[in-house]
């Protein structure tokens, strides 16, 4: 049996491999994307990937960390309190996931709590100044993560043609109820996924005045900023 020699050098950059890697399946989608195809575009041999990566699992972890470091962190200045900041926090994300579409059911199985546990602990500081209960700080925390991260993918999943529409294919002769519904709605998804996050929130802690102010420091700043280590 022989073995292949780890060459004294690396041939592939790590974030040159995840950024390719992005742009294969963000250009063709998700089923394009193979290790194979990945070496090609890299003009490197295949067994060469593995000098750098376990499998085709660690690069997909790289790909879900990519499109989570790219959330920008709420301007203050745009977020006139508690609430609302932890909206616009929340359409980031959901706007850094929808920037890559194709790669969004990625985060279903790599999303990457590890690299983003400095933000989670920025946010459960705040929320301790705020007033909140240690015992809640998971609750809001998780539950913003799940809504915002399913909200991305299902509209993340819809065909171009129906993109920003919630509700398609309603028949008013069969669903009248739903359909009149439709007809009434003004917001956008975009508006309807943030009034929902508001919902929440104010069912986590409606002890929190609305008035409340949001966190300082945090215009300009990404995810990645927050995450020394992990963006090494």
């Amino acid at each position: 049996m022989t073995f292949m020699a780890r060459p004294a050098k690396p041939l592939i950059r790590y974030e040159a491999a995840i950024e390719t890697s992005l742009e294969i399946i963000d250009t063709e989608g998700l089923d394009a994307f193979s290790l194979p195809r990945l070496a090609r575009e890299l003009n490197v041999r295949a067994p060469s990937l593995y000098h750098h990566f376990h499998d085709k699992a660690e690069i997909l972890r790289g790909v879900a960390r990519r499109i989570v470091l790219e959330t920008r962190m709420p301007d203050e200045r745009a977020a006139p309190n508690w609430l609302e900041w932890f909206v616009v926090l929340s359409l980031n994300f959901r706007e850094a996931v929808l920037r890559h579409r194709n790669a969004a059911p990625v985060l279903l199985q790599f999303m990457p709590r590890d690299v983003l546990i400095r933000t989670y602990e920025a946010s459960a500081r705040f929320l301790a100044e705020l007033g909140v209960p240690a015992d809640q700080h998971v609750l809001i925390l998780d539950g913003l993560d799940k809504l915002t991260l399913g909200a991305a993918i299902s509209e993340a999943a819809k065909p171009p043609e129906e993109g920003g529409r919630v509700f398609t294919k309603v028949d008013a002769a069969t669903e009248p109820t739903l359909a009149k519904a439709v007809e009434v709605n003004t917001r956008s998804a975009e508006e309807l996924f943030a009034e929902s996050i508001r919902g929440f929130l104010r069912g986590a802690a409606p002890y929190i005045a609305a008035d409340a102010p949001p966190p300082s420091g945090t215009h300009g700043r990404t995810v990645r900023d927050l995450e020394p280590e992990a963006a090494s």
